[in-house]
């Protein structure tokens, strides 16, 4: 199945959008503070600042979500813990995002948004919790509890009684 590969392009995607975050972040501090402008009044240099500071947190926020998905890409389980929580809130933000992206930017970034919104998702998906008794043969080829290949009995209801 494709569960490690798309663990690893998720990772891989991950990694490269926490760099551009973090490097478009940057850049309109940069631009911000060489304008010299103000917007409503604020400090230029309040406003440099916190976006270089937002694109530093927003990056490493990605790159943590993006250690998550490598993780599972290597162990080659389901995330668990704080990597599935960041994982999902990854997807969350990806949802936002492409809902904002498609009115502010265009198609074609909120396309991008749901190829990386989808990544997420299969990565959460693909990887099953729990082993069911159809997956989970044991070795000795018995087939299971009760000589039924795994399959859990089938309860009948009882027989209506006549008074």
């Amino acid at each position: 199945m494709a569960r490690r590969p798309v663990a690893w392009v998720t990772a891989i995607v991950l990694f490269v959008e926490a760099v551009g975050i973090a490097l478009v972040n940057w850049f309109m501090g940069m631009v911000v503070d060489r304008q010299n402008m103000s917007l409503a009044g604020l400090d230029t240099d309040v406003m440099s600042t916190s976006s270089k500071v937002a694109g530093l947190v927003f990056g490493l926020y990605f790159a943590l979500c993006g250690v998550a998905a490598l993780l599972v890409a290597l162990r080659n389980r389901p995330p668990s813990g704080i990597g599935r929580i960041l994982l999902i809130s990854a997807a969350v933000v990806h949802a936002l995002l492409g809902a904002f992206t498609v009115g502010l930017v265009g198609w074609g970034a909120f396309t991008v948004m749901m190829v990386v919104l989808a990544l997420i998702l299969l990565v959460l998906m693909s990887y099953d919790r729990t082993a069911g008794p159809a997956q989970v043969a044991p070795e000795d080829g018995s087939g299971g509890e009760g000589g039924d290949n795994g399959t859990a009995p089938v309860a009948t209801p009882p027989a209506p009684s006549m008074p």
